[in-house]
């Protein structure tokens, strides 16, 4: 039995990886820090909840036990924040400070979803901002280290988002012809949520390498085609 914690659970992707977690009697324990509290009742889920991002990785340090795996699918846009500045203290600072507080509680596997063009070297801030987030957290030196590089996000977002929005619905339209079609450039949610949890569990179970980085082709391979919940 695993015991596991999330951080952006009521994003797109984290809240995929939510419900999965929930779905699999492998995993004992579900907690989550987040401004609003989770729809879901489940007696698994401990909902840390506060508007105060300030103090997330304070909360996270207040788990006893620690959990053995920490998901991250914490993100907001530019649009949202407000400006590059205000998206990196929740994209990069918020996201880092989380991850040094699991390092210090003795967190063993650290899961982060991150970006297909993540580089630390690129001149555009936000892939540049996520690749500086790998770095970063691979330093930290967890037993096992998983960073997932999705493409483009395919599902239902609460936030308005025009251009990927028209951009999701061509990925989703190509999907229902066939998966081919789309899986080389978009993934659906589910999916990329149902990848981090199955490799969170298998770095926990050992044989996996110190850092992993999963791209697309993997995603879909560890999400649906190789899923077993």
């Amino acid at each position: 039995m695993a015991s596991t914690a999330i951080v952006g659970s009521t994003g797109l992707v984290g809240a995929n990886i939510l419900s999965t977690l929930l779905t699999l009697p492998s995993i004992s324990s579900v907690h989550s820090i987040s401004r609003r509290a989770p729809s879901s009742t489940d007696p698994k889920l401990h909902p840390l909840v506060s508007a105060e991002t300030s103090q997330w990785s304070t909360q996270f340090s207040s788990i006893t036990p620690p959990p053995s795996i920490l998901f991250s699918a914490l993100g907001t846009t530019k649009g949202l924040a407000g400006s590059v500045e205000a998206q990196r203290k929740i994209d990069y600072d918020l996201n880092l400070a989380i991850a040094q507080a699991a390092k210090a509680a003795g967190v063993k596997v650290y899961v982060l979803i991150s970006t297909g063009g993540a580089n630390a070297k690129s001149f555009i801030p936000y892939p540049k901002m996520k690749g500086e987030l790998e770095e970063s957290v691979k330093e930290l030196g967890f037993e096992h280290t998983i960073i997932l590089r999705p493409g483009l996000l395919v599902g239902n977002r609460n936030d308005s988002r025009f251009v990927e929005g028209v951009f999701r619905k061509v990925a989703g339209a190509m999907g229902s012809v066939a998966n081919v079609l789309k899986d080389v450039w978009a993934q659906d949610a589910d999916v990329v949520g149902k990848a981090a949890v199955a490799a969170g569990l298998q770095a926990l179970e050992g044989g996996k390498p110190k850092v992993w980085e999963i791209g697309q082709a993997e995603i879909i391979k560890l999400g649906r085609t190789e899923w077993k919940a």
